[in-house]
């Protein structure tokens, strides 16, 4: 019986766990594995698909909840918040918002990881790949912050009053490849929707295929999975518009590069 593990995913807005990371999450709950999600923000700056769900008020308040039943569907009970704001999408005026995550201190957000570590002292951890996959201010920061949380938290002179030292074996970053971007952008194209991923994201934003260190498949979680991505009805949009089958392509496959640990071909390594 293989040992029981902690992965720790650390992102920045509600739904970013379910879209990069919810198959690998409901496969280790599966795996009897304790799995913690940590968000840096309650999506405040978001869009409001349906106008009868929230209103630019309420939407933190919606998205976290909307976040807590994405979780229940994919078996995690364990959410946890940082407490800022959504930043928004670069050169929009969340960026001046004085409570937004791309404002906050960053040895206060960084310190803060540092307290979630060592509270769940997880084998792994799984947060956004540098560039944010497309770039977006809070994905790029919750990347920086978490990535120099891993590397303090296992040093007992960083924040001593955030409990024992604990060093993460292994740091993921959520990835999309160069040519699935391409793949995605002509299911769109071809369907004539306008797909915001797609559209947001330039290809050499997208990481090179060949350093992709763990390209998982989780059919098997694609049910629970579609349950997780239909609790953030706030959030879908036109992605109700693409093709069945395009959905199914997208939602079974997840992809990772290895920032920290050893390369030994297993795929997320440490669960």
């Amino acid at each position: 019986m293989r040992p029981r593990r902690t992965l720790l995913v650390a992102l920045a807005h509600p739904d970013d766990e379910t879209f990069g990371v919810g198959g690998v999450m409901a496969r280790a709950v599966d795996e009897g594995h304790h799995v913690v999600i940590v968000c840096a923000t309650r999506g405040e700056a978001g869009e409001i698909a349906d106008p009868s769900l929230a209103t630019p008020e309420t939407l933190g308040a919606v998205r976290e909840r909307e976040l807590r039943s994405a979780a229940r569907a994919l078996g995690v009970d364990d959410v946890r918040f940082l407490g800022h704001r959504d930043s928004g999408m670069a050169g929009t005026p969340e960026n001046q918002h004085p409570a937004a995550l791309l404002n906050a201190d960053p040895q206060l957000v960084v310190g803060q990881l540092v307290g979630v570590i060592r509270d769940v002292r997880p084998d792994v951890l799984v947060t956004f790949e540098p560039g944010g996959i497309y770039g977006h201010p809070d994905h790029v920061t919750i990347s920086e912050r978490a990535t120099a949380a891993v590397e303090a938290a296992g040093d007992a002179t960083h924040w001593p009053e955030a409990g024992k030292p604990h060093r993460v074996p292994r740091l993921y970053y959520v990835a999309l490849p160069r040519s699935v971007l391409r793949e995605f952008r002509s299911a769109a194209e071809a369907a004539g929707v306008q797909w915001g991923l797609a559209d947001a994201m330039r290809v050499e934003q997208a990481v090179d295929d060949k350093d992709i260190d763990a390209a998982l498949d989780v059919t098997p979680w694609i049910a629970r999975k579609k349950a997780a991505v239909a609790a953030h009805a706030t959030q879908l949009g036109t992605m109700q518009k693409m093709p069945e089958g395009f959905t199914e392509r997208m939602f079974s496959r997840e992809w990772f590069v290895l920032a920290r640990g050893e390369r030994d071909g297993e795929l997320l390594a440490g669960l």
